[in-house]
């Protein structure tokens, strides 16, 4: 369950700007979600991992890693896995193709430049 409560997000042209690596969604129809307060009362997605409420910082001998799996835990477009050769390729795929710029439908003006 997702609260609704107004959070800052990174979000700049379908993109997460302040991860080096972030892939761009720009052109893939998939859109780019604000962050989320999850049922534990955790920011998922603003790029900090640093929530009071988040049992990385209360964790103790007792604290079960368990707590922190599930989908709650997953933001659907700023996460990490994204960065990963497979996922980038599920983005690719879905991205619309476009035209080579400058190019002559019957003429390679190219022809001998190299």
């Amino acid at each position: 369950m997702r609260n609704e409560k107004e959070i800052e997000s990174p979000i700049l042209d379908e993109t997460q700007p302040h991860q080096i690596h972030a892939p761009s969604f720009k052109g893939t129809g998939i859109k780019m979600q604000p962050p989320f307060i999850n049922k534990y009362g955790v920011v998922i997605g603003d790029s900090k991992y640093n929530s009071p409420n988040s049992p990385l910082n209360q964790w103790s001998d007792e604290t079960d890693p368990s707590i922190m799996s599930g989908n709650e835990w997953v933001h659907p477009t700023n996460d990490i896995g994204w960065n990963t050769e497979e996922n980038r390729e599920l983005l690719e795929a879905k991205r619309r193709p476009q035209a080579a710029p400058f190019m002559h439908p019957s003429i390679d003006t190219s022809y001998g430049q190299d």
